[in-house]
């Protein structure tokens, strides 16, 4: 028994491990992203230091000491020991030490004052005033737009602007540019209008695509299963293609058709009506043309699944119903919908996660226009994490948009299988006495 065992854990390795790589990883890696705010401007290795003009619009948004603020911008110019060695390697040591002799350890508020001290020295006199603002700029304490790679230096050379630590341990958060742990993403996803917006438009997207996909498709089905054997098969080949066609090619067909140089703008033209773009033209026309161009392609795949399920179920038992007196209506509603009972499941239930995150479809449309209008929850996380309107890719928040689609997926997915009583689909047939 037990080689029978290891032979089955090695033959279903290669599953377990296509699993961990393509559904348990990139979960986890979602969920990983989403407590960060990791960006373009943080990136994913870590970051840095660094005080400019944007830190210091964020800081002041804090209950901190203006002077703090007024050190930071302005924290003058001190003659030290490290700006002298500078001084003596780039210049000559004889001036270097006849500034030390006349003001090491003085310090300056601004830059036109230790100019001028510079420009009455007598030994080594400065001519130009080129020479002494750059000399000037050696001793040049604010640490605006200098970058220092650990927090301890950073945090030392605040100490020397004599910065109280209250202030310090703020401007040093704020200060950081790589990333960091925060759950602000679910808040801001929460108390975001936009959210909402974009939640309403996935329910609508979802409800009536789905809708379209197991009627539609359940009707082909039964139609062609109705039609002499070559006819259907014509019939079911014609309407599988645009599950077969590329993505690209298919909404192409559907911007030619609808576009205001298309076939209605150029059908419509000869009764007098004005060119129009019949995608993009109102928000109804939108959601419209994006649920036929994705129930076409989720039809198909029903139809195909429906009819295999329709072929399956026993001749005799349509036999006997004609023999009955049944008509087709009645075969229809009393044998085939309630032998179809699992793949309308199956179908409901594919469909539904398979919806939930699609937006190919809609990108290549609208790409979620007019007006942001057609954005649903999982072309919101692409915009955001990828393709961002304001420019800034937001990593963090994206993937926080996406975990919330695994776990509405996952609840989607469990209310399926007690709804349509998941346990009894699967059991053993109860042979009767």
């Amino acid at each position: 028994m037990k080689r029978i065992n290891w032979f089955g854990f090695i033959f279903i390795s290669p599953v377990l491990i296509m699993v961990l790589l393509f559904f348990l990883t990139p979960v986890v890696m979602t969920g990983f992203f989403s407590f960060t705010n990791m960006s373009t401007s943080t990136g994913i290795k870590g970051g840095e230091y660094l005080i400019n003009q944007e830190t210091i619009k964020e800081i002041k948004k804090y209950n901190i000491k203006k002077d703090t603020i007024e050190k930071l911008e302005n924290a003058g110019y001190l003659i030290d020991d490290e700006g002298l060695k500078i001084v003596s390697q780039k210049y000559k040591e004889s001036l270097s030490n006849e500034i030390k002799s006349f003001y090491l350890g003085e310090k300056f508020s601004n830059r036109k004052d230790l100019e001028r001290a510079l420009k009455k020295l007598k030994k080594n006199k400065i001519k130009k005033t080129r020479d002494r603002k750059e000399i000037a700029e050696i001793f040049k304490e604010s640490i605006i737009n200098e970058r220092f790679n650990s927090k301890s230096i950073f945090e030392e050379n605040l100490i020397k602007l004599e910065i109280n630590e209250n202030d310090r341990a703020i401007i040093i958060e704020e200060s950081y540019t790589g990333w960091s742990w925060t759950n602000n993403n679910f808040k801001l996803i929460y108390n975001l209008p936009s959210s909402y917006k974009f939640a309403f438009y996935t329910l609508i997207y979802v409800s009536f695509t789905l809708t379209f996909n197991v009627v539609f498709g359940l009707f082909l089905a039964i139609s062609t299963f109705y039609l002499p054997s070559k006819t259907a098969s014509t019939f079911r080949t014609i309407w599988f293609l645009p599950r077969i066609l590329p993505p690209v090619l298919y909404v192409l067909m559907w911007k030619w058709f609808t576009w205001d140089t298309g076939f209605i703008s150029q059908m419509s033209s000869y009764f007098g009506a004005a060119p129009k773009n019949w995608m993009m033209d109102s928000p109804i026309h939108a959601w419209t043309v994006i649920v036929l161009i994705n129930g076409f392609v989720g039809a198909s795949f029903g139809m195909i699944l429906f009819s295999s399920a329709i072929k399956a179920i026993p001749s005799s038992m349509l036999y006997a119903s004609e023999v009955d007196g049944a008509n087709r209506w009645q075969q229809i509603w009393n044998i085939i919908i309630p032998q179809l009972r699992w793949p309308i499941m199956f179908t409901t239930a594919y469909q539904t996660l398979s919806l939930l995150t699609s937006f190919e479809y809609i990108l290549l449309a609208t790409n979620g226009g007019p007006g942001r209008s057609t954005e649903v929850w999982a072309l919101a996380a692409y915009h955001t994490a990828l393709q961002n309107y304001a420019g800034n890719l937001q990593y963090g928040l994206g993937a926080t948009y996406a975990l919330v689609l695994v776990i509405i997926g996952i609840i989607a997915s469990l209310f399926y299988l007690k709804f349509f009583n998941f346990k009894d689909l699967v059991s053993k047939p109860r042979i009767e006495g």
